[in-house]
């Protein structure tokens, strides 16, 4: 019965992980759909998105000389961003991070995009609720995270630039983002 039972289970969490949706797309009535949930780079890259995305990515010039010094060092992070396809500084920021992780060579398999709604019920929410408890007040939020545990994050936009804070984040030192979340880091 026990079996059975965990059978069932991992059965039925297989379908409801497997049945999630990557690049969930919602209209609104008289304005440009967004994507919520779990999104990837070929979401950013197509629709009305790349109106945004590829002239962003495209444009910006990466600064990696310092990254160089520590690009084995940010392979060792996950990193988990909460964007807006409807916010101006994610649309400005999200393109030059990705492109930053890009130069220096970055497994993007260690990379989860997360869109959240603007709508007034949903605002800042997504789908499957992947922002709970993780306090996410502005966007974009960039996460680090090493051996499951929250190392630091970038809130909206850089205190200098994007690959200093990273920088900074990954060698560990001394980082106050632009806003608070409300965090410790030890």
């Amino acid at each position: 019965m026990k079996s059975l039972f965990l059978l069932t289970f991992f059965l039925l969490t297989s379908t409801i992980i497997s049945s999630q949706k990557i690049n969930q797309e919602i209209s609104l009535e008289n304005q440009q759909p967004l994507l919520v949930g779990e999104i990837n780079i070929e979401g950013l890259s197509s629709y009305s998105y790349k109106e945004w995305f590829q002239p962003n990515l495209a444009s910006y010039t990466v600064s990696t000389t310092n990254l160089e010094q520590v690009k084995d060092k940010l392979a060792e992070y996950q990193i988990l961003i909460f964007m807006g396809t409807w916010c101006g500084d994610s649309k400005r920021e999200v393109p030059r991070f990705i492109k930053i992780l890009e130069s220096v060579d970055f497994p993007l398999e260690k990379l989860k995009i997360v869109a959240v709604d603007k709508r007034k019920d949903f605002y800042k929410k997504s789908p499957q609720g992947e922002e709970w408890g993780l306090n996410i007040r502005r966007v974009p939020t960039f996460i680090f995270y090493k051996n499951g545990r929250e190392i630091n994050r970038i809130i909206e936009s850089p205190v200098t630039t994007l690959e200093e804070d990273i920088l900074k984040i990954v060698l560990q030192n001394q980082y106050t983002p632009n806003y608070s979340a409300s965090l410790h880091f030890d």
